[in-house]
């Protein structure tokens, strides 16, 4: 089955000579948003602290009950540098962060030199990246990508943030690698299980967990309902959707 498509078997679709459509790249800021949003929240205890102070604890401003890492001035490791990668060098550069970056596609010279991007083998992104952001799209290739020897590549004050595809992460290895310390944390959008959780991540405190909320904002929403109700009317119609992933199959249809 080819899973680049989200549980949708394209292939098979186009054999059958079913149109697959989609939703345009249209949510690429509010989805690097919401990742620079969980490593903030994941390396300042954010989460943890908002949580605390409702239970009634306060450790007090001078305390490192909860002291965490630095952004500012960190690593930013980004694992895909399509449109949600870019955004996120973007980001990073506002935090002067350091940005490097692995993708099957190095980008050309100049553009790396516009993003103040290095790249490197995935080897060494995640031997060097304070934070390492997953974006990959999903693919047979890319499913369970960080695995147990990934995640002992990693820095022991690394942390791991994950809004691109749930799979992409062995789940299991990452609850490991959180256990026995290999990596400082995580912060994830995704989940192998969706919409499951293992309870043992859903325990540790240095881990922040969102409800797959890369696209939640309601502007955003409303314009990805417009392009599906665009999309049906104009099949419906006979005409070329905005999106269509098989075009091919439209040559048969109309």
């Amino acid at each position: 089955m080819n899973i680049t498509q989200d549980r949708i078997d394209l292939a098979t679709a186009t054999m059958r000579g079913i149109p697959v459509t989609n939703i345009p790249a249209i949510v690429t800021d509010a989805t690097a948003d919401l990742a620079f949003g969980l490593l903030l929240a994941v390396a300042r205890n954010i989460a943890r602290g908002d949580q605390l102070f409702r239970s009634g604890i306060y450790p007090g401003s001078q305390s490192n009950h909860l002291a965490g890492a630095a952004v500012t001035g960190g690593t930013l490791g980004l694992v895909g540098f399509g449109r949600i990668g870019q955004a996120m060098a973007r980001r990073g550069r506002g935090f002067e962060m350091k940005i490097i970056y692995t993708d099957p596609r190095r980008l050309p010279v100049e553009e790396e030199k516009k993003f103040e991007a290095q790249y490197l083998s995935f080897d060494d992104l995640l031997g060097e990246a304070d934070f390492v952001s997953l974006h990959p799209q999903l693919t047979s290739d890319t499913q369970h990508l960080m695995s147990d020897r990934r995640f002992l590549q990693m820095k022991p004050t690394a942390f791991v943030i994950n809004t691109s595809r749930g799979p992409v992460i062995d789940e299991a290895a990452l609850i490991r690698a959180l256990k026995e310390k290999k990596i400082a944390g995580a912060g994830l959008d995704v989940y192998e299980h969706e919409p499951l959780v293992s309870p043992e991540l859903t325990a540790m405190p240095n881990v922040v967990l969102t409800p797959h909320l890369g696209s939640a904002v309601l502007s955003l929403r409303e314009g990805m309902a417009n392009v599906v109700v665009d999309n049906t009317i104009a099949l419906i119609e006979g005409k070329a959707p905005v999106s269509c992933l098989n075009p091919q199959v439209l040559k048969k249809l109309f």
